[in-house]
C-alpha cells in the first residue's frame, strides 16, 4: 500500500472515530460522566494513533533495511565472476547473478519463483543442463551435505566450459528444506592450463627418460640430483647409487680440481658450455662423453645445472682408425714410388757384393754382413710393396688348425733360439674357415714371432683356438713377457711405429690390413711386465669369395 492511500485511510478512520464516538457518548453516556469519557476517548485515540504510526514506521524501516540488504547482496553476487544462484526449498529460483543469467540465456526472463524445468523452456541451448540441475539438486538434498562436482556445459559456439560447482543445502529447525545455494566457478582455463602442464611434463619426462644420451642434473655444489636411465646403459653404473652424491666421485682425478670452476663458468655464462671428458666404465674401460651443460633458472635465480652427455667413444675410435687409414694410404703411395726406386740399385749392389764374395776370400765376414743387410732391405721393400699394391684375395676353405701347425713348425727353430716353448691348444674337431691361407700364415707368423721375441728366456707362448662361437672363430696368442704400455698399445698397427730396435712397424700394419680384408678384428690386451694377449677374430664364412685390398 502506497503512502497516499495510507494517509486517506488514516483521515477517514479518524473522522469515523471522532464523530462515531461523539455520537455514542451523547446518546448513551450520562451527563456527569461525559467529560471523563471524552477525555478517555481522546487519550485512547492518541495512543492508538501513536501505536499505528510507530508500527508503520517500524515496518517501513524493516522494508528499507531489507531492500538495502537485497541491493548489497545483488551488487555483491553480480560483481562475482562465478555463477551464483539461490533457490527455495522447492527448487524455485529466488536470486541469480547476471553472470548466471547470461550463461543460461535468461537475461530477459522473469526467473524468480520458477524451477529449473520451467526455466529450461526459455533457454534454447541449455535446456537439458537446467533439467539435469534438478537431478543433482535432489541428490544434494538427500545427502544433506555440501556437494562439490564438475559440470561441463556445451556453448553455442561448440566449445565446452567446465564449472567447479558447490551446492549448499539449508534446513529449517524442524529439518525441513529451507533453501539451496549454488555457486559455480568457471575453471575451463585452469583445467586447460593443467592439461597443458601435464602434457608438458609428460613430454619432458619422455625426453628425459628415453633420450639416447645421458641427461644429468646437478646443484651448484656439484651434487647429482637426477639422472636418466641411459646413464646405466652407457656407464654400467646404477643411477640410484649416484643420485645424491657429488659428481666428483665419477670423474677421474685430473678433472676433479676443475669442477668448481666449471660450475661457476656455467652459472656465469648463462649459455651452453660444451666440453669432452673421459670417464671410467664400470668394466674398467674408458668412455668418451661429449657434454653440453646449461644453467637451470627458476624465478630468475640459477638453482643448478642440466645437461646431456653423448657417448662418442665409438666415433673417436672411428676417427682414430680413419687417421690410421689415411697414414696407411700415404705410406702406400710413398711405398709404390720408393720401393721400385730402391730395388733397382739394390739388385746392382747385391750382384756386386756376390761378385766380391767370389773373388775376395779375405773379407768374407764383411760380405756376409752386407748381404744380410741387403736381404733385410729387400724384405722391407717387399712389405712396402705389399702395402702399396692391391692384392686380389681368393678365399678357399682351409683348416685353421693346419695353418697354425705349419706356422708353429716354421717358427719352432726361432723359439729354440730364444729358449721359448710354444704350447698349442686346439679343439678336438677340425675348424674350417673361408680365407686366403698364405696371407693368414703371414699374420700368424708376425704375431707369434713378436710373442717369441717379447718372451723372457725359459718362457712360453700359448696358442689357443677357441671353439667357434656363432659365426666367428677366435685365435689367441699369449706371452708372459715384458708387455706393452698403454701409450704404445694405442699406437700398434701404425706404419713405422715399433718398440724393437731394428723394427719398422710394417709387420703389424700388414697384419691389420690382412685381417681387415678378411672381415675380422685384432684386439691386444697387455700389461707392463705381465705379458701380452692377442685375440684374432675371423668369420667362418665370407660374404664374398674375392676381395681386393685397396689403399683407403
Amino acid at each position: 500500500m502506497d503512502k497516499k492511500k495510507l494517509v486517506i485511510l488514516y483521515i477517514i478512520s479518524s473522522i469515523i472515530w471522532i464523530y462515531g464516538t461523539n455520537y455514542l457518548v451523547e446518546e448513551f453516556v450520562p451527563s456527569p460522566f461525559i467529560w471523563a469519557v471524552e477525555r478517555t476517548k481522546e487519550i485512547l485515540y492518541i495512543m492508538v494513533t501513536g501505536l499505528f504510526i510507530y508500527f508503520s514506521y517500524s515496518k517501513q524501516q524493516e522494508l528499507t533495511d531489507s531492500l538495502e540488504d537485497q541491493n548489497r547482496l545483488s551488487t555483491l553476487i553480480n560483481a562475482m565472476v562465478d555463477f551464483v544462484n539461490f533457490k527455495d526449498g522447492d527448487g524455485r529460483w529466488i536470486e541469480a547473478n547476471e553472470f548466471g543469467l547470461k550463461l543460461f540465456g535468461l537475461e530477459d526472463v522473469d526467473y524468480r519463483g520458477k524451477t529449473d524445468s520451467e526455466l529450461a523452456e526459455y533457454s534454447e541451448f541449455h535446456g537439458d543442463a537446467l533439467r539435469y540441475c534438478e537431478i543433482s539438486d535432489e541428490e544434494t538434498w538427500r545427502n544433506r551435505l555440501i556437494t562439490r562436482m564438475e559440470e561441463v556445459l556445451e556453448m553455442p559456439d561448440k566449445t565446452f566450459r567446465i564449472f567447479d560447482t558447490i551446492k549448499v543445502p539449508l534446513f529449517n529447525p524442524d529439518q525441513s528444506r529451507q533453501g539451496l545455494v549454488v555457486i559455480g566457478r568457471d575453471v575451463t582455463e585452469r583445467r586447460e592450463m593443467a592439461k597443458q602442464l601435464a602434457e608438458s611434463q609428460q613430454q619432458y619426462k619422455s625426453l628425459f627418460e628415453y633420450s639416447p644420451d645421458i641427461v644429468y642434473m646437478l646443484n651448484l655444489e656439484g651434487t647429482i640430483t637426477n639422472l636418466n636411465p641411459q646413464f646405466d646403459v652407457i656407464t654400467g653404473f646404477k643411477r640410484g647409487d649416484m643420485i645424491g652424491h657429488n659428481v666428483s666421485q665419477l670423474l677421474p682425478k685430473k678433472y676433479k680440481k676443475f669442477l668448481p670452476n666449471f660450475i661457476q663458468s656455467v652459472a656465469d655464462e648463462v649459455k651452453p658450455v660444451m666440453y669432452e671428458i673421459k670417464i671410467p666404465h664400470r668394466n674398467g674401460n674408458d668412455i668418451t662423453l661429449q657434454c653440453t651443460s646449461v644453467p637451470i633458472i627458476v624465478n630468475g635465480i640459477i638453482s643448478g645445472i642440466i645437461g646431456y652427455g653423448r657417448d662418442v667413444t665409438a666415433l673417436r675410435k672411428a676417427e682414430e682408425r680413419l687417421r690410421r687409414t689415411e697414414k696407411l694410404s700415404v705410406v702406400g703411395e710413398l711405398s709404390a714410388s720408393v720401393a721400385h726406386e730402391i730395388r733397382n740399385p739394390l739388385t746392382s749392389l747385391k750382384g756386386f757384393v756376390q761378385l766380391l764374395q767370389m773373388e775376395d776370400e779375405k773379407h768374407q765376414f764383411y760380405y756376409r754382413i752386407m748381404m744380410d743387410e741387403l736381404d733385410r732391405i729387400n724384405h722391407i721393400v717387399g712389405e712396402l710393396l705389399l702395402l702399396a699394391k692391391p692384392q686380389h684375395l681368393k678365399f678357399s676353405r682351409s683348416d685353421i688348425q693346419k695353418l697354425l701347425s705349419d706356422v708353429i713348425s716354421l717358427l719352432s727353430s726361432e723359439a729354440i733360439y730364444y729358449n721359448v716353448q710354444i704350447v698349442s691348444t686346439f679343439p678336438e674337431e677340425e675348424v674350417y674357415i673361408e680365407c686366403e691361407p698364405n696371407q693368414l700364415k703371414q699374420v700368424f707368423i708376425n704375431i707369434i714371432k713378436n710373442a717369441i721375441e717379447a718372451s723372457i728366456k725359459g718362457g712360453t707362448v700359448e696358442i689357443v683356438i677357441h671353439p667357434p662361437q656363432g659365426e666367428h672363430v677366435i685365435i689367441t696368442a699369449k706371452d708372459h713377457g715384458c708387455g706393452i704400455s698403454k701409450e704404445r698399445l694405442d699406437k700398434l698397427g701404425e706404419p713405422f711405429y715399433s718398440s724393437k730396435e731394428k723394427g719398422t712397424g710394417l709387420g703389424l700394419t700388414v697384419s691389420f690390413k690382412i685381417v681387415q680384408a678378411h672381415n675380422g678384428m685384432i684386439h691386444f690386451n697387455s700389461q707392463k711386465n705381465q705379458g701380452t694377449s692377442v685375440d684374432i677374430s675371423l668369420p667362418i664364412k665370407q660374404e664374398i669369395t674375392k676381395k681386393a685390398i685397396t689403399n683407403k
